[in-house]
């Protein structure tokens, strides 16, 4: 019953700062301030009554039209709204798993740190839809969000290895996950979120630098570089790979798209340099990699006779 109510109450705050994230994402690229004016419309600057301002629900009401102008507001309100708060839910859902809870060798007073775990997950979740929005509608991957996040990652990640290693009474070897920096001794472990984020991040700039020399074009942004940084912070090395492998598939098959259906794309660019938003399809990797990353890789060396 906990657990069903947790959820519940998660999916609809994750709905309130959806709702949040969209002010932010329609006033950060115009430099505008996310305090004031008030909720409006971007066409005719009708201020939104409380009633026209409730997640996903005033969207569904007014057919995705502006009272005033009746102009189209989007799909991406809702769509960032539900994304939240989806996501948050699922992480409360596990937070509250009762076989993590019930554990033997674990105390009540461990909750507390789970439920932390699960709130810097939230936030982790937040940056990357509101990353992906960005990249996607604006080709832009700020660095105050990339770089803090990327920070917050390193700290999170290495609060968690410590905190199984005391409980579990083991070290970095043993952890039933854990980064193959750590591998080469206990310190290694202090400074493995850092040096993963950046192999992480080699990885990208090799790769442009890679295309640089065959096309003599940019063909990754910085931007990307630094997106990875992050998600090997949160994710660990191997998980962020996983979210690149992901990220890749996903960009060829909706570049396969653009290439079968030609209204897809921007009509005044060629097919061979039209852009596509990377980071956009790294973001959803990194969010599947996070949630079920540990299954896939385990699923995955299984099949290659790892184990």
């Amino acid at each position: 019953m906990i657990r069903m109510i947790g959820t519940i109450f998660a999916g609809l705050l994750g709905l309130a700062f959806g709702s949040f994230l969209n002010v932010c994402l329609s006033r950060w690229p115009q430099g505008e301030s996310i305090v004031q004016p008030r909720s409006h419309c971007r066409h005719c600057s009708h201020t939104l009554a409380w009633w026209e301002n409730v997640p996903l629900v005033s969207w569904l009401a007014l057919r995705g039209r502006c009272r005033g102008c009746r102009a189209w507001i989007g799909w991406r309100y809702p769509l960032v709204e539900l994304a939240v708060g989806c996501l948050w839910a699922i992480e409360t859902w596990q937070i509250f798993h009762p076989e993590l809870l019930s554990t033997p060798r674990l105390h009540i007073d461990d909750f507390w740190f789970f439920f932390g775990h699960g709130v810097f997950q939230m936030v982790f979740f937040w940056l990357l839809i509101a990353l992906a929005v960005l990249d996607a509608e604006h080709y832009w991957l700020p660095d105050w969000l990339t770089w803090p996040g990327a920070g917050l990652g390193v700290i999170t990640r290495l609060l968690i290895v410590l905190y199984t290693m005391d409980v579990m009474d083991m070290s970095c070897t043993e952890l039933p996950e854990f980064d193959p920096i750590c591998t080469f001794g206990p310190i290694w472990v202090f400074l493995a979120p850092i040096l993963s984020a950046l192999a992480a991040a080699s990885l990208i700039l090799l790769i442009r630098w890679l295309y640089w020399l065959i096309r003599r074009r940019e063909g990754i942004g910085l931007g990307d570089a630094k997106l990875m940084a992050l998600l090997a912070a949160w994710l660990g090395l191997p998980g962020a790979l996983l979210a690149f492998v992901l990220g890749v598939v996903l960009g060829a098959l909706v570049a396969l798209v653009q290439l079968a259906i030609p209204s897809t794309r921007n009509p005044s660019e060629r097919w061979a340099v039209s852009k596509l938003p990377l980071g956009t399809f790294l973001c959803v990797g990194g969010i599947v990699s996070s949630l079920w990353g540990r299954q896939i890789i385990a699923a995955y060396l299984r099949l290659a006779g790892f184990y």
